[in-house]
């Protein structure tokens, strides 16, 4: 792995986009105490915010703001950093910062600041996703569970288990040194209930970082069905809002429209999709065609009925074409009409809700079920912000734990799925992550991170 190189300084603006009260030109590296020199006369006592001017090189005044000097190691990116804060007028940051660049500093990637937190060991890479995850979280839940990955509770447990997977397989591989003892070291040492102790450490980690991938990605849902059985007002009546146009006129809505709301902290983007029947309108058939494209992406389907006609040769076609995997819920709407309560009930593997999009009614049986599906918990004390390739990580040591266990009479297969197992948790915070999954990683960031 590399690290960044001495005579690198790099620079970018650290806030966000347009005009503001306020805006950051951050700079890290080797250069940034001869470009505070250079831009403010002299360069601030480290750790220390200095009131001050920002001059060109003829001495023009760039603008009146606060600088601080951190000296390295004890900075974020563990190097060097200068930050010029001053009024955020766009062109005023812009000038800012090519004056940095003038001095010998260069433009920014996008994360290189947080890319070099991580190589410098300021970070791991979990905390270093998890920047990114802060900034972006769209729900309270979502910032909640960014900021306990930050400080490294995600990290501090993995690194637990990988501790003990650790120990575990010395223990494996030294037995392996003494074949001929007539001693069952395995036995012995408790291996069989140790790996046990260890499934049951690795599936709390593994429900947790679930829960946080639901808070970060949220759930796609696309509300399908045939005109006029009620899709528009039913993400309306979720939505909490008028966002999309409900008429009695069939096939009002041509195009998917989409819409962002939360559950408990958790985003669901839900899509409202032309309603699916057999017509000659073109427009119309492209609605439809665009209606199954929908379900490829989605996690759950909402097949709208309607209570007073119920499923037909047409719902069982729709529900024939849905995509394998996807979780479907049917949804009899209109209760309001027809004088039933609302409820929830499994037939035949299936899922049936009564609601009224109308008035409400049996809307929450709806919103639970949702995310029981996802597997929501309604606790989500502790929960840390998680991604995708977190999970297919975890997953792996559950997969090799188990095969250890399946193989506990072979030290040497126990051993070797212990190893497996112990490099898999460890693409979690980056002791053993390829160039390429970083370069990935922070190309993600918005530039000043």
């Amino acid at each position: 792995m590399q690290t960044a190189s001495p005579q690198d300084t790099i620079a970018a603006i650290a806030t966000a986009s347009g005009a503001g009260g306020i805006g950051v030109v951050r700079i890290s590296g080797p250069l940034s105490e001869q470009v505070a020199t250079n831009i403010l006369g002299h360069c601030p006592a480290p750790r220390y915010a200095a009131y001050l001017d920002f001059k060109q090189a003829d001495g023009e005044l760039i603008d009146r703001g606060i600088a601080i000097y951190y000296n390295a190691p004890h900075s974020y990116t563990g190097e060097a950093v200068l930050e010029l804060q001053g009024h955020g007028g766009t062109a005023l940051m812009q000038i800012l910062l090519a004056r940095c660049i003038e001095l010998g500093a260069r433009q920014a990637t996008p994360g290189e600041f947080t890319r070099r937190a991580y190589l410098n060991d300021k970070l791991d890479l979990a905390q270093a996703e998890a920047v990114a995850d802060v900034i972006n979280a769209a729900t309270v839940e979502a910032a909640k569970s960014a900021v306990r990955s930050l400080s490294g509770e995600f990290s501090k447990a993995v690194n637990t288990l990988l501790s003990e997977l650790v120990n575990l397989r010395l223990y494996v591989e030294a037995c392996l040194d003494f074949p001929e003892e007539e001693i069952d070291f395995i036995t012995e040492g408790r291996v069989a209930e140790k790996i046990t102790l260890n499934q049951a450490a690795l599936e709390t980690i593994f429900n947790k970082a679930q829960q946080g991938v639901l808070l970060r990605d949220g759930i796609n849902v696309v509300l399908i069905g045939q005109p006029n059985v009620g899709k528009s007002s039913l993400l309306n009546a979720l939505s909490g809002e008028e966002v999309a146009i409900v008429t009695s006129i069939a096939g009002t809505t041509r195009d998917a429209i989409k819409s962002a709301i939360q559950i408990n902290g958790v985003p669901l983007h839900v899509i409202d999709t032309a309603g699916l029947r057999e017509t000659e309108d073109e427009v119309e058939k492209i609605g439809i065609a665009r209606t199954y494209q929908a379900t490829e992406a989605a996690h759950i389907a909402l097949l709208l009925l309607d209570v007073t006609t119920g499923i037909g040769e047409q719902e069982k076609l729709i529900l024939d074409r849905l995509p394998q995997g996807i979780a479907k819920i049917l949804v009899h709407n209109k209760i309001d009409v027809s004088a039933e309560k609302p409820q929830v009930f499994e037939k035949d593997d299936e899922t049936h809700i009564f609601l009224s999009a109308k008035t409400g009614d049996g809307l929450t049986l709806l919103k639970n079920h949702l995310l029981s599906l996802v597997g929501y918990q309604q606790n989500s004390e502790g929960v840390f912000m998680a991604r995708a390739r977190h999970l297919n990580a975890l997953e792996q040591v559950r997969q090799h734990l188990r095969y250890a266990s399946e193989q506990i009479n072979s030290a040497e297969l126990v051993a070797e799925e212990l190893r497996v197992a112990q490099e898999a948790l460890s693409t979690i915070t980056g002791e053993f992550t390829p160039d390429d999954l970083l370069g990935e990683i922070f190309s993600r960031f918005c530039i000043g991170k």
